[in-house]
């Protein structure tokens, strides 16, 4: 019988990796999968006489709903098969890591720049000249790890500039361009396996931020071809095996890159377009292993 193992974070367990548990559960059940369930923090995976060693069990797949990478790669090393990968978690983590991976590639995403890093409380702000030099008014300041559309700001001018950089020094953020084409609205579409099998817009009229946690309505779309394009060439990129892409509207209708979510909740885009997004997640990696 096949058997995998799910982990999640064994600090905080979000509503959403909830529905995700118990719809791969299920999925998983319908085909005759036995699933495991381990918080990250049971995991002991350790490294003794320069050797990586486990007390896991051997498992035919792991689904890493986490965001813990030491752990990702430990567990590769030992040679167990991660959907997605340590890397490719990495790579969607970092917000700025994940801008970085995709230049360079002909996608269009909003201009960005990175924080310095700052190792004492009275930092130099020289950056911030660069910053107002490069971008107007409003612009978006994101810390490097966040989700659910929180750790974003709106910044609409040099006094709350300044006020937001001396509250986040310390932390890894950064400063892009805001897309006004696109204000409070958003297209998130689901790629597994290089395909995409599903995709929404996301609207909120009392908002910047569309997303469907941050009082955010999903609907059904059309979107043309060009969007499912970049959002396969994404996650092709990033080597991913499951993801979201979070996609703006530009000027001219082009799809902008805003993020790229490698645990992406699918509570949402399962009611809204009624697609079995965890059978599809559940398929693939079956797939995969076989």
């Amino acid at each position: 019988m096949i058997k995998g193992l799910i982990i999640v974070n064994g600090y905080m367990l979000a509503h959403g990796t909830e529905h995700q548990l118990s719809r791969l559960k299920e999925e998983f059940s319908k085909r005759n999968v036995a699933i495991d369930v381990k918080k990250n923090n049971e995991v002991l995976t350790y490294i003794q006489d320069g050797e990586i060693k486990t007390k896991l069990p051997s498992y035919d797949f792991v689904i890493y709903l986490d965001k813990d990478k030491f752990i990702a790669r430990m567990l590769e090393k030992l040679g167990y098969r991660l959907f997605n990968s340590a890397e490719s978690i990495e790579f969607c983590d970092d917000k700025m890591l994940t801008h970085i991976e995709l230049a360079n590639h002909n996608i269009n995403m909003p201009l960005t720049i990175s924080s310095t890093l700052c190792y004492h409380d009275d930092g130099n702000r020289d950056l911030l000249k660069i910053v107002e030099e490069k971008l107007s008014y409003p612009l978006i300041v994101k810390e490097d790890y966040g989700s659910l559309g929180k750790q974003v700001y709106l910044v609409n001018n040099h006094d709350e500039l300044v006020e937001t950089e001396n509250r986040l020094i310390h932390v890894p953020h950064i400063f892009q361009e805001f897309v006004s084409s696109s204000r409070g609205i958003d297209y998130r579409l689901i790629v597994i396996g290089g395909e995409v099998i599903a995709h929404m817009k996301r609207e909120n009229k009392h908002s910047y931020l569309s997303n469907l946690a941050c009082g955010g309505k999903a609907s059904v779309c059309d979107l043309p071809n060009e969007y499912f394009e970049v959002a396969k060439k994404a996650a092709k990129i990033l080597k991913l095996d499951y993801c979201g892409v979070d996609l703006l509207q530009g000027k001219n209708g082009e799809p902008i890159i805003s993020e790229v979510n490698s645990n992406a909740f699918y509570e949402g885009i399962e009611k809204t377009t009624k697609v079995n997004v965890a059978g599809a997640y559940v398929d693939y990696i079956l797939s995969k292993i076989k």
